[in-house]
């Protein structure tokens, strides 16, 4: 999730780019750069960190008198945060300049050809890939060079693209990343999002999937990419800053839980085959060791540990290795038992958390293999870890997780998987099944998302609950304490996590009239035993609130049923998962509270 912005006219071309980078450094903060063609010359200007230190390096320039340019701020995916991968990219001879946000999934099979051709590359990105393509085809227009590359690079793509010898145009072109036009008089803008140009224009145009767009300072010319020139729609913005970054939405959170399909899809990309396959190879781990394996720890804290609740039940279902769960503080003081046949799993969202990799530290040192999980590109856990996958969600300002908590869990259901196959341990026609499953959650979320007034409305009814139960079994447990952990961070309220099965030694003691009750019934062969438990808890008084699959009847038991698409076991939880969100985001505002800012909590625990 990066952060595009480009500019044609009259004003300071420094004086827009870096400020619009700065309003989009919520994208992505590991490197920064702008492109400034100065007619017949480039002035290119990047480095590793912030805008911050990009200003630095503008200022020390001193003024540069630019006809248009291009910036980026970016969040990392292919290659480390440093100045040779920051952006702009530029091709062989110099002449093209690009910047992206996304991902080239057929990268790695079209730098191949470029290096036989004879190209060298000074980083290790994707995106220096697209410039390299778009450099060979000169005898092009530069907007037909873009539709020649988009229609052979597969992915994600948003791109904004600079010539040389073309100083008065820049190209963009969007496929699954947002990207933007800003109108003005006798300028134009491009950018990731509208908080890029909002002090300049409220006037924008939305660039399609799959169009290219020129813009000049005076005009702004969209075609599909076939070169048919698309009428654009203009759009008035009626937001103020605040709101912009916010992409419309009243807060980080709830803007970040709509971001969940594109997250999602994200962390698909590139890791499944034509085939049904699962493709990891930037795990780099030899498939005789991993089939030597023997047993599987996974330690994770907080939101990351029920992703590893979820990662058991995947595994173990999947490849028959026995898997242990430990919140990762408490990991090295039961002083387990670990060898070099022994899988050690990492989670952190930022890779950074104290308790973490304190537990992988401890795991290193008995000789365990190590495979992080995180969303930070070169976190220290990536550093610590022997194999490192990367989530993909993109930057998540609010303190509660949301889509890190969800690409964790697709994530970890891509391991199993990929353990599967490479242990023999499930036929590879239910892997392939299984796989086409997964590329359907993006959807199947977006549908999902698609309730949230419903569940909006029924939040309201319980503005004034105290006491909250969720429970689940299998599968749907990690959910349920997912569920139950979102309410409490952000509402304030009592709400305890189960395992349905486990409230009648005790816990239901505590059911009574004003108890609201939530259940997730999305694991096919426990769901009978579930909606007994959800009876055994309205019997007692509860209000019960059930989370369950379309096609599925669930009697009389709910006051209140949410449904999400079906699915197969374990790969429903991704969808289980997103109405609890809701649920506590809608509770949360109701009662007038800042979810994104909850009391007590931070982002990133670094102290034990």
């Amino acid at each position: 999730m990066c952060g595009i912005v480009g500019y044609v006219g009259p004003r300071s071309v420094v004086d827009v780019l870096v400020p619009g980078l700065a309003h989009l450094e919520y994208r992505g903060y590991d490197s920064a750069g702008i492109a400034l063609n100065l007619g017949g010359s480039i002035d290119l200007i990047k480095t590793a960190g912030r805008i911050a230190d990009l200003e630095e390096l503008v200022a020390a320039e001193g003024e540069v008198s630019a006809i248009s340019g291009i910036g980026h701020t970016r969040w990392a995916t292919h290659g480390a945060p440093n100045t040779s991968n920051a952006h702009p990219h530029t091709d062989q001879s110099g002449d093209v300049m690009v910047v992206h946000n996304g991902i080239v999934e057929n990268w790695a099979e079209l730098k191949k050809k470029l290096v036989e051709e004879g190209h060298e590359f000074k980083s290790d990105t994707d995106t220096e890939v697209v410039a390299h393509m778009i450099g060979k085809l000169s005898d092009l227009t530069l907007a037909e060079a873009v539709r020649r590359v988009m229609l052979e690079a597969e992915g994600a793509l948003a791109l904004a693209v600079m010539r040389k010898s073309e100083p008065e145009l820049i190209v963009g072109a969007r496929r699954g990343s947002p990207l933007v036009v800003g109108r003005g008089d006798g300028e134009n803008f491009l950018a990731s999002d509208i908080p890029a140009f909002l002090e300049h224009t409220r006037e924008m145009v939305i660039i399609d999937d799959d169009r290219v767009v020129e813009v000049r300072s005076t005009s702004v010319r969209i075609t599909d990419l076939e070169g048919n020139e698309i009428e654009p729609e203009h759009r008035k913005i009626e937001w103020d800053f605040d709101a912009a970054e916010k992409g419309g939405y009243a807060t980080f959170m709830l803007k970040e839980i709509h971001e969940q399909p594109h997250a999602i899809a994200d962390t698909l990309a590139g890791r499944v085959s034509d085939t049904g396959r699962v493709v990891l190879n930037e795990l780099e781990m030899d498939a005789k060791l991993l089939r030597a394996i023997d047993k599987v720890f996974v330690v994770a804290c907080g939101t990351s540990y029920h992703a590893a609740m979820m990662a058991k039940y995947a595994i173990e279902r999947w490849t028959r290795l026995p898997v242990e769960i430990d919140i990762a503080s408490e990991f090295r003081y039961r002083d387990p038992v670990l060898d070099a046949r022994s899988l050690v799993i990492g989670i952190s969202q930022s890779g950074e958390t104290i308790d973490t990799l304190a537990a992988v530290r401890y795991a290193k040192a008995q000789g365990a293999n190590l495979i992080g999980v995180s969303n930070v590109i070169d976190s220290a856990l990536a550093r610590e870890s022997d194999a490192v996958l990367y989530t993909r969600a993109g930057l998540e300002i609010g303190v509660a997780a949301t889509k890190t908590f969800t690409t964790q869990l697709v994530a970890m259901q891509l391991l199993g998987l990929y353990l599967a196959q490479v242990r023999g341990t499930l036929d590879p026609g239910k892997i392939e099944l299984l796989v086409l499953d997964l590329l359907k959650l993006p959807e199947q979320v977006a549908t999902v998302l698609e309730t949230s007034g419903e569940i909006e409305e029924l939040a309201r009814q319980f503005v004034d609950v105290r006491d909250y139960f969720f429970l689940g079994r299998s599968g749907d447990f990690p959910v349920a304490m997912e569920g139950a952990l979102k309410l409490k961070e952000i509402a304030y309220v009592r709400a305890e996590g189960y395992a349905a099965g486990e409230m009648k030694h005790g816990p239901i003691a505590l059911i009574e009239s004003g108890v609201v009750v939530v259940g997730v019934a999305s694991d096919s062969h426990v769901r009978s035993k579930t909606l007994s438990n959800m009876e055994e808890m309205k019997a007692r008084g509860g209000t019960i609130v059930l989370v369950a699959e379309e096609e599925h009847d669930v009697g009389e038991v709910a006051h209140h049923v949410i449904r999400i698409p079906s699915g197969p076991d374990l790969l429903c939880t991704v969808t289980a998962v997103v109405p609890l969100q809701l649920l506590a985001y809608h509770i949360a505002t109701a009662r007038g509270l800042d979810v994104d800012k909850p009391r007590n909590l931070a982002k990133t625990v670094t102290v034990e």
